[in-house]
């Protein structure tokens, strides 16, 4: 039984960058990982690239032949493969139970509106594909009320539209610290639970829209996704090992993967540290670990990291003098150089594709 995450989310969210580093992440703690780029415009990926649409078609000739323009041509591209889903089956076939990677382009059109998206991964469904959508949404979009209000319609409206399971992600979490500070709580923006403590917010950002029409048009909308009672997020800092480490467990969660994976003992290692280590940040966590004390917390890591590969390299604790910088991952660009390797004889088998 494969399973297999649908990157979905705008331009400029970091899509190809959460793929990039979701899969240096998955192996090295021995999950055999294949990206699949579907994104017809790409045409370099910084991750290795199992199976790329491009193969089919790309962008450049179905605006060439079909005199079409960016966003139509993505749309006749999908529609294109939803037509020739045997090419899409047959690659997936030779990855044999590896766990897939779908990096989607950034048209919100694809998963708002239009169907050949859904259609193609609802036969997937049906070769036996345990799918989650991961929707990942830039974390500016808290900076401004109505930045966050139009994220809030885009998510839900997506969610409606591809009937799965759903993961929705704010990344770039590691800089909301850097922005001007944000009147509530990251929990307020993760939890989306009383929307009206917004409104104010609304108000202030925009006087040229101080109205009765406008103020009841806001409280329809703030209504409007409140009543639906689906929408919430985690966070994300891609660079970050234990952030990538909580979001891949509510994502297993959410697709099914922590009840039991297609890979034997290596996936059994993963599942018992899933059972013992805690999972899930408290809300307090969230705001304290990425605003309010995030330099203490990111020091306090890096010295974690620098222990734990000190012990692996059979060395005590404090041995040697100044800092270095883990190499765990030989890749020159891996954004997840440091990441410790399981202790002692423990089964986990890690393991490395050459590019």
């Amino acid at each position: 039984m494969p399973f297999a995450q649908l990157v979905l989310g705008s331009p400029g969210a970091g899509k190809s960058t959460y793929c990039d580093g979701m899969h240096q992440f998955m192996g090295a703690i021995g999950r055999e990982c294949s990206v699949v780029n579907l994104d017809p415009a790409n045409d370099k990926t910084n991750y290795p690239c199992a199976l790329d649409i491009r193969d089919l078609v790309t962008l450049e000739e179905i605006m060439a032949d079909d005199q079409l323009g960016p966003n139509g041509g993505i749309l006749y591209a999908f529609e294109e493969l939803e037509h020739n889903m045997e090419w899409l089956e047959k690659g997936l076939k030779a990855l044999e139970d590896s766990y897939i990677l779908f990096d989607c382009p950034g048209q919100v059109e694809l998963y708002t509106h239009h169907n050949s998206l859904r259609n193609i991964f609802f036969k997937l469904q049906k070769l036996g594909y345990r799918l989650v959508v991961v929707h990942l949404s830039d974390s500016f979009c808290l900076t401004q009320p109505s930045l966050y209000i139009s994220n809030l319609l885009l998510t839900l409206r997506a969610m409606l539209q591809m009937d799965l399971p759903h993961v929705n992600v704010l990344t770039k979490i590691d800089k909301v610290a850097s922005y001007d500070p944000l009147p509530f709580n990251l929990d307020f923006y993760t939890d989306v639970e009383d929307l009206s403590y917004l409104l104010p917010e609304l108000e202030a950002e925009s006087p040229a829209m101080r109205s009765d029409k406008f103020s009841r048009l806001n409280q329809a909308v703030a209504s409007l996704v409140e009543s639906f009672g689906l929408v919430r997020f985690e966070v994300l800092a891609v660079e970050n090992k234990k952030s990538v480490m909580h979001l891949l467990r509510v994502i297993d969660r959410a697709g099914g993967y922590v009840f039991g994976g297609a890979e034997g003992a290596n996936d059994t290692i993963w599942q018992v540290a899933m059972r013992n280590e805690s999972s899930m940040m408290d809300v307090q966590d969230i705001q304290e670990r990425w605003i309010d004390a995030k330099d203490e917390y990111d020091a306090a890591e890096q010295k974690e990291w620098d222990e734990q590969q000190k012990k692996a390299s059979g060395y005590p604790v404090g041995a040697g003098t100044g800092t270095t910088t883990p190499d765990l991952i030989p890749d020159d660009d891996d954004e997840f150089d440091g990441m410790p390797p399981p202790m002692g004889d423990s089964g986990v088998k890690v393991i490395r594709r050459n590019r």
